[in-house]
């Protein structure tokens, strides 16, 4: 394939998930730096993408979930909400449970866009560069011990 068609696959694999575009990325032996560049911008894309859309979601989602009268803050998950906000929110959801799930979270919870998006990118640059280099160190051991 050509180097085209490998950024599409990886830039397509991010969008969807973060640690699916990284290992794709790997597998297609692109460069770690492309795959960082690549992952991450097409997750940053994918947070964008929920959280402009957002809105209606989250009124429907507490509307059906809370009721009219929408109790949402007396509920244990607003709790841990306060406990850990938007920075945490950022920062472990790429890694746990994927960015736009991380970002829907977010919008739920009624976090400004502009906040939410940049404390997202953020967790997505951070484990973009990590899971690469983990990754590639990986290989490399994997490949030195085969020798």
């Amino acid at each position: 394939m050509d180097l085209f068609t490998n950024i599409t696959l990886v830039f397509i694999s991010g969008i969807v998930e973060l640690w699916l575009a990284v290992p794709t990325g790997i597998a297609l032996k692109l460069n770690p730096i492309l795959i960082v560049v690549v992952s991450a911008s097409s997750s940053i894309l994918a947070v964008l993408i929920v959280a402009f859309l957002g809105d209606s979601i989250r009124n429907r989602f507490i509307a059906w979930r809370y009721g009219e009268d929408k109790k949402f803050e007396t509920r244990r998950i607003h709790d841990v909400w306060n406990k850990y906000g938007v920075v945490g929110l950022g920062l472990l959801s790429p890694l746990l449970f994927g960015a736009p799930l991380g970002t829907a979270v977010g919008i739920t919870f009624g976090v400004r866009k502009d906040n939410l998006i940049l404390w997202m990118s953020l967790g997505i640059i951070i484990w973009s560069v990590g899971l690469t280099a983990a990754g590639i160190m990986g290989l490399m051991s994997f490949e030195a011990l085969s020798k």
